[in-house]
């Protein structure tokens, strides 16, 4: 029913905002060079390795793998806006309608992280990563990682439709008001 749910609820998010997807592209191709997706490797439900898709953000430079923070200079003037607004994450949906990822659940990990895991971290592997979570509504990057498995562990052992429908209530208030208003 999880899966229906989400395919259904995707494909109806993706028409409804095919609008806004048009015109994020437009400005992100006309306003830098580079491909228009950013496309990076993630772990999913059972430790399925997948290709995550992102608005691209960020300049064309060649750079390691780290956190990034909207006052990064690599991050492009439209990109500020998208990442502030989320719009950047929206391109996976097409991910969760392919059934790589749910509309929520744990976010997707990269490779490298999955051999830092705790017992509570391991448990996000039972289910398919979310596009937002847990751990999303409730700090997110204000949290720490042991913080974000122990929500994440607590998604995995009570996940049910009333608390999907929560989260997703709770993160369309964050993007319309702030990541502030996600704070603890």
């Amino acid at each position: 029913m999880k899966r229906c749910f989400d395919f259904l609820i995707s494909i109806f998010i993706l028409v409804i905002l095919s609008p806004l997807l048009i015109v994020t592209a437009v400005l992100i191709k006309l306003t830098s060079k580079g491909p228009l997706f950013f496309k990076q490797q993630r772990v999913g439900k059972k430790g399925r390795v997948f290709s995550v898709y992102k608005f691209r953000t960020m300049t064309d430079k060649v750079r390691e793998i780290k956190q990034t923070f909207n006052d990064d200079p690599e991050v492009t003037k439209v990109g500020k806006v998208i990442r502030r607004l989320k719009i950047d994450e929206l391109p996976q949906l097409f991910n969760v309608v392919k059934g790589d990822m749910s509309l929520v659940g744990p976010r997707p990990c990269l490779p490298n992280l999955v051999k830092e895991f705790n017992e509570s971290a391991k448990k996000r592997l039972l289910v398919r990563p979310g596009l937002t979570g847990l751990a999303q509504v409730n700090g997110n990057i204000h949290l720490t990682w042991e913080e974000r498995w122990e929500f994440d562990k607590e998604y995995v052992e009570g996940q049910s439709l009333l608390l999907d429908l929560k989260i997703l209530s709770k993160t369309a208030l964050i993007v319309l008001l702030g990541e502030k208003w996600g704070k603890k």
